[in-house]
């Protein structure tokens, strides 16, 4: 009894010792910072954030302007910065940067610029300190989702300073030192075109500091500037000097607005109000610590230190975007300052999102274990279209024009259907039949431009004017099929429907029989005598025809008899791997990021840094051969990511690739995700818990898994056997527990039948999703 006893004793100690494992520690917010134009390794900055936080904040290792605001190979920073970029392609908005400096007064990048080691750097989710070895300075910050702390540990002396850059363009500045006080706005931006933000864009922003001003000057136009207040110059700031001693930091504490003044004041005061740094920066981390916490793996932490820290920071970087865009006004109420009128209105927005990259995996996981967020979001999608009369299909913050597809419908769709959505509903569907039927006047990417063509003609022609014609009417024809679903769920008429099916089936017109691949066509029907399956762009964005053949999401039986049945679709998916990375980079006059970081990853012409091949593993599950999808997303995970400084394989895009990882370690993949079902693969880890929305687990239990045991030879759901090559949502969203049987060998009859493989549109024209 006594033994049995210290037994519980034990267990309950252990148990609580789980509750209060610290999962923070195994993000690395650096991972996929070192880098190069020329071969991304995720093209990414550490961003020190809330989670969807309507602010990041940034250590500048570079002036302003670069879009490459922080490289990890960088020995010194310059300031830091709020940011807003969601992408170095993309450029940025609403900056704003702090710096701390010693000595002779200076405010230019190049004066104020400071040797760092990363031996002395702290970089956590929401949390970031660095030693500032030219200053003799140990700067520290920590934000909340529209405000944050920092705090300047400056050597003893009367020259201590803080520079406050407001970046260039009309930004206005006021120096107000009885209140220890900064206060103005900020207008930069670069990057994408002026459609992204209306001519009223403000950046608002209020700096309080805990101690009294030596003095204090403003920069303006090129030099310090006499007064307290400046407006409308060409570059603004100002440099704040303090009397300090060693043992006595400088603590700052900032808050913005896109709204007002007043509203920057409010959210300072809702937010931080005269809380410590210490607070601020255990509550960012309590708020990390309560999200990846719902992801508990419990393998063996020495054997699976890699995998857990690789995990763990690409769950993090899923969770900083969407950005929230709207704000609490004096009521507690929501509001937003709108990206598209200049209007502040009533409601949620997000933006800093592209749907080309996240309707693949991000959303389909938001829908999966974060239903309230995707409510939530779709709230937004609604407010987009009434503010500004289409959907969003790459926002930063207004609409920009970058890649194609309408796939808005994609995230829509899957949204209201798996999470049973009412509101707003009348209007998401007016905006979804709207975008297909409808060209942007001047946006590309916004609705579908090429639309009066593919309508008539059933693709978007080569001979048409309209870039990237295949990858439009491959993406079409997919999106075509979210608006049947959403036409189905909300019970539309007979004729709707048909149209969205007959069009659903669009991508066959693409199919080229002698290559057995998809291929441009000009308006006569006719295919390139020179079609190379190997030239990327020109009809594909980004890729080539071996990467956008299997963009056939919903349908990839049908795309199997296209290819002539089972076992030619298993050749051609086979070949995928086993070709040389050969390439023809003509139409782009260079060879591109994307294509060298696909000849580096030895995957043959798997390209998966890049989004358009990224689900055709799990296509293995439709064709009776799943133990190849087990093996090949195992491959995938192991050799394509690693938490280190150039640890992806491509652009990280929005937390796409890292929901690609984040997914398949759990054994499944969203292949079509309007369906709501999710492709098997292999799971990575020997367990994991996850904790629903509504507090019940889902346990998913590998014990036998190693490098070597990628196969499944046997699963069961609740201790019953299960052999079908996909999960659905409902089955999911039970929560309970899946139990893999790993293997070294390959079971080669379990899940080979029809029966076994998930849906296609071709089974049922017309039907939902099982």
């Amino acid at each position: 009894m006594r033994k049995l006893f210290f037994t519980m004793l034990a267990l309950a100690a252990g148990i609580q010792l789980f509750a209060q494992r610290d999962y923070v520690r195994y993000v690395d917010p650096v991972i996929g910072s070192l880098n190069d134009p020329g071969l991304s390794n995720g093209n990414l900055y550490p961003c020190i954030a809330r989670p969807w936080g309507m602010n990041h904040w940034t250590p500048q290792t570079d002036v302003n302007g670069d879009k490459w605001q922080y490289s990890y190979t960088d020995s010194h920073i310059v300031a830091f910065k709020q940011t807003h970029q969601p992408s170095p392609w993309a450029g940025d908005y609403g900056m704003l940067s702090l710096m701390p400096t010693v000595g002779e007064r200076v405010f230019l990048e190049e004066d104020r610029r400071s040797w760092f080691s990363h031996k002395t750097e702290t970089v956590e989710p929401a949390y970031y300190s660095v030693y500032l070895a030219d200053h003799d300075v140990t700067a520290e910050m920590s934000p909340t989702p529209r405000g944050c702390m920092m705090r300047f540990a400056f050597p003893e002396g009367r020259r201590s300073h803080v520079v406050i850059d407001a970046f260039a363009g009309k930004s206005y500045v006021k120096i107000i030192p009885r209140e220890r006080k900064i206060v103005g706005y900020t207008t930069d931006s670069y990057g994408f075109g002026p459609e992204r933000k209306p001519g009223n864009f403000r950046n608002y922003f209020v700096i309080r500091f805990d101690r009294p001003f030596a003095s204090a000057t403003l920069w303006r136009d090129g030099g310090f500037a006499e007064g307290d207040e400046s407006e409308n110059v060409s570059r603004g700031g100002a440099v704040v000097t303090f009397e300090t001693k060693r043992d006595e930091p400088v603590t700052v504490r900032m808050a913005t607005s896109f709204i007002s003044p007043e509203q920057a004041e409010r959210n300072l005061a809702r937010e931080i109000g005269e809380k410590d740094f210490n607070r601020i920066r255990r509550e960012g981390h309590d708020v990390w610590n309560s999200h990846l916490s719902r992801f508990a793996v419990e393998d063996d932490e020495a054997g699976d230190a890699i995998r857990l820290r690789t995990f763990y920071s690409a769950l993090y970087r899923m969770l900083l975007y969407p950005r929230e865009l709207h704000e609490y006004d004096a009521d507690g109420k929501l509001v937003h300052y709108s990206p598209f009128n200049g209007k502040v209105l009533p409601g949620r927005m997000y933006t800093d999102n592209g749907f080309w990259d996240t309707f693949r995996a991000v959303h389909p996981f938001f829908n999966l274990f974060y239903p309230e967020f995707s409510r939530n979001f779709l709230e937004g999608l609604a407010n987009t279209y009434r503010e500004s009369g289409w959907l969003p299909e790459w926002v930063s913050p207004g609409h920009v024009d970058c890649m194609v597809g309408s796939n808005s419908a994609s995230v829509v769709a899957s949204a209201v259907i798996l999470n049973g959505v009412k509101d707003n509903l009348d209007v998401l569907w007016e905006a979804v039949y709207k975008n297909a039927y409808h060209a942007h006047p001047t946006i590309t990417s916004v609705g579908r431009a090429g639309i009066g063509l593919y309508d008539r003609l059933g693709y978007v022609p080569t001979d048409a004017g309209v870039k990237e014609s295949a990858a439009r009417t491959l993406e079409y024809a997919y999106d075509d099929y979210c608006v049947l679903r959403l036409a189905e769920y909300m019970n539309k008429d007979e004729k709707t429907r048909k149209v969205f099916a007959d069009r659903s089936l669009n991508y066959k017109n693409l199919f080229h029989p002698t290559c057995g691949l998809m291929a441009g066509r000009d308006s006569k029907g006719g295919f390139r005598n020179d079609f190379d399956p190997f030239a990327w762009g020109g009809e594909f964005t980004e890729g080539n025809s071996w990467h956008y053949s299997w963009s056939v999401f919903h349908d990839p039986a049908g795309l199997m008899a296209l290819m002539g049945g089972r076992q030619r679709m298993v050749r051609m998916l086979d070949s995928v791997f086993r070709m040389p990375p050969v390439f023809d980079e003509s139409f782009y006059g260079i060879v591109t990021h994307e294509i060298r970081e696909m000849q580096v990853a030895g995957l043959g012409q798997y390209a998966h840094g890049n989004q358009p091949i990224q689900h055709m593993i799990y296509l293995y599950d439709w064709v009776g051969q799943p133990w190849k999808a087990q093996y090949w997303s195992r491959q995938a995970m192991r050799r394509l990511y690693r938490p280190t400084p150039d640890g992806y394989c491509g652009d990280e895009d929005n937390g796409q690739t890292s929901a690609w990882y984040v997914l398949s370690a759990m054994g499944f993949y969203p292949v079509c995700p309007v369906n709501g079902e999710y492709a098997l693969g292999s799971p990575l880890f020997r367990k994991m818990t996850v904790t629903l929305a509504d507090g019940k687990k889902l346990e998913i239990n590998a014990p036998e898994n190693s490098d070597r045991n990628v196969y499944i030879d046997r699963l069961t759901i609740d201790g019953r056997p299960y052999d079908r090559n996909y999960f659905t949502h409902a089955m999911l969203q039970r929560g309970g527990r899946l139990d893999f049987s790993m293997s070294d060998r390959p079971n080669r009859s379990r899940g080979t039948s029809d029966a076994a493989r998930p849906t296609s549109f071709s089974d049922a024209p017309g039907r939902a999703a099982r």
